[in-house]
């Protein structure tokens, strides 16, 4: 059972989630797409701290939004077609897993301060726990793990 008290959702012990949250959303790469990913994401992280009690503070889920719209806009740059975005969560991290139909793994760029673009994936490794890039059969995943706690 969770207990309101002034607003807030504590836990009793008795009913913490064993699966973690799941989300994903297919997008087409029409204008806005990226914008929607990252309301997605928030929309889950709201999910996240409500059913999980995550500790989200502002400063992960900008992160996270970052993040997201970094491997995205990649996606949609990268690629000849839609792609998905999945998200899994819990309490303590979670993980942002992009899908596209492009083959070609993404190139990490040595750190240059003087280069004009390509800093996203420069980013994404600065801001997450790992970072994995392989090939599916439809192309390939993008998968950054985020921890949430500090």
């Amino acid at each position: 059972m969770t207990e309101h008290l002034d607003g807030a959702v504590i836990s009793t012990g008795f009913d913490v989630p064993v699966e973690p949250l799941r989300r994903a959303a297919h997008y087409t790469g029409e204008p806005g797409c990226i914008a929607e990913a990252r309301a997605f994401a928030a929309r889950f992280l709201e999910q996240l701290r409500t059913e999980w009690c995550a500790p989200i503070d502002a400063r992960s889920g900008e992160e996270l939004l970052l993040v997201v719209s970094e491997l995205v806009t990649n996606a949609e740059r990268h690629s000849n077609g839609p792609y998905i975005l999945e998200l899994e969560g819990t309490d303590s991290a979670v993980l942002v897993s992009v899908y596209d139909s492009s083959v070609a793994l993404p190139r990490r760029f040595p750190r240059d301060p003087q280069r004009v673009g390509r800093h996203g994936l420069e980013i994404v490794h600065a801001l997450a726990a790992d970072v994995t890039a392989e090939r599916v059969p439809v192309g390939k995943r993008v998968r950054a793990r985020l921890s949430l706690a500090r």
